[in-house]
């Protein structure tokens, strides 16, 4: 059984029957029947549809919304944002989907030559829990925009948001097959990967599940994109607006009770204006409200799950044990469900758990750099490589984001995923785009087309 726990009270919120064999076989054969004809839709015909997704989202965000507050205890202001953004993601691609496959016209020895971009078949999507409409809409809209169809392995903790959204296909008018929601667990999927049905993998997760997800593709030669973990380093120097900074770098600490992959987690001070942008950031972190994600003026609610609370708490005992000093939070609440404070630890360093750990939770740590070169060093001192923030002048961050070892780096801005642009990482935070024009063309046959005769 699937057993969802509230997080914000401990309780058992629901149980579910995982899918059987014969429902994953169903799912399998209906993806690649569907597939053969909706490869073949204008374009106009699956812009319509991922509209029609969109608006359907709309109209019930006080209905979805809750279901991610519920399952993995997303603060309900944040939850129909998200609702919002992955109809956003939807009508992005129904709007310019067509235009980001265009074929490439090559000049070549050929009367005419070009790159045409087809789609692959049925894609697995496997996605975690912190963001489930989101995902699955980064995942899934432009993959249908490009003609494939998805078949959507949820979190295990968060079946009722999986379910909505394969609802909110089928509300839409989507035919059997175009969307399907697989509610199976982690040892099923190895199965559903090698399946030869499947034809690209996406998975978002950690760098651990996000390895041997491409170890199974890569066996059976299937493309994959792997979106993997972070520990992003936000970077503010002595000429950057220092209070702009500190509520630009608290809202992304803070986010989803900072259980975000592109949260700005090691925060990287110059040494000149260290101590009065540490003060900044503990006035405005203790000012935040941590509290029943379903409240309207919640601003963090609680870690997911009972363990990954209890890693937190781990890395920042380890942190504090190892010299750094603990400003505020840092105690385990005895409170019922799994809540824990807002956390900001000062004078950490690169051998601390916390500089070397991904910490997935409301804890931000200060590092302090003598100059915007050691800054550099410390940020890129980290297997992963997923997202950056540097603050200073413009004209000096964009010099500086060509040295930062990052998929994508915000100058004098937040750290975010937006349908227009590509987002992903290198080193161990994955490979591959979702998102703009280079996601699209993840899962599809860049097909090169030469037409002759042979031109002298």
């Amino acid at each position: 059984m699937l057993k969802v726990i509230n997080p914000a009270t401990g309780a058992l919120l629901h149980e579910v029957a995982p899918d059987s064999q014969s429902d994953i076989e169903r799912a399998l054969e209906t993806a690649k029947t569907r597939f053969k004809s909706w490869r073949l839709t204008s374009f106009k015909e699956k812009g319509d549809l991922l509209r029609a997704v969109a608006a359907h989202m709309r109209a019930h965000v006080e209905e979805l919304a809750p279901l991610m507050t519920q399952e993995m205890g997303k603060p309900i202001k944040e939850a129909r944002g998200e609702v919002e953004k992955a109809a956003w993601c939807a009508e992005h691609y129904a709007e310019h989907g067509e235009a980001y496959l265009a074929a490439e016209h090559l000049p070549s020895d050929a009367t005419r030559s070009y790159v045409q971009h087809l789609p692959l078949g049925p894609v697995l999507g496997i996605l975690p829990w912190n963001a489930p409409f989101w995902l699955a809409f980064r995942f899934a809209a432009p993959a249908i925009m490009a003609g494939n169809t998805c078949l959507m392995k949820h979190d295990p903790h968060v079946p009722a948001c999986a379910k909505a959204i394969e609802e909110a296909f089928k509300a839409a008018g989507a035919s059997d097959g175009l969307f399907k929601a697989l509610l199976i667990e982690t040892p099923a999927v190895e199965a559903v990967i090698r399946d030869p049905r499947i034809q690209a993998v996406s998975f978002t997760g950690s760098a651990r599940g996000g390895a041997a997800v491409a170890a199974i593709a890569a066996s059976e030669i299937k493309p994959a994109v792997l979106e993997l973990g972070g520990s992003d380093p936000g970077i503010v120097l002595a000429d950057a607006d220092l209070d702009k900074a500190a509520d630009v770098l608290t809202l992304s600490r803070i986010i989803n009770a900072g259980q975000s992959c592109i949260a700005a987690k090691r925060l990287i001070i110059e040494e000149p204006v260290y101590d009065a942008m540490a003060e900044k950031l503990e006035t405005r972190l203790a000012k935040l409200k941590l509290g029943d994600p379903a409240e309207e003026t919640t601003d963090v609610g609680p870690i997911a799950r009972a363990n990954l609370r209890d890693e937190l708490h781990r890395q920042v005992e380890a942190t504090i044990e190892a010299g750094a000093r603990c400003l505020m939070g840092g105690k385990m609440p005895n409170d019922p469900g799994f809540f824990y404070p807002v956390t900001l630890l000062a004078d950490v360093t690169p051998d601390m758990c916390a500089f070397k750990e991904e910490t997935f939770g409301p804890v931000a740590v200060l590092i302090k750099a003598k100059n915007a070169e050691a800054a550099i060093e410390l940020a890129n001192d980290t297997p992963y490589g997923l997202g950056a923030g540097i603050w200073t002048s413009a004209e000096r961050g964009e010099d500086m984001a060509r040295h930062i070892e990052a998929g994508q780096v915000a100058v004098n801005g937040i750290v975010k995923t937006d349908p227009r642009l590509p987002s992903g990482g290198i080193k161990k935070s994955g490979y591959g785009r979702e998102l703009g024009p280079h996601g699209i063309r993840e899962f599809v046959n860049a097909q090169q087309v030469w037409v002759g005769p042979a031109q002298g």
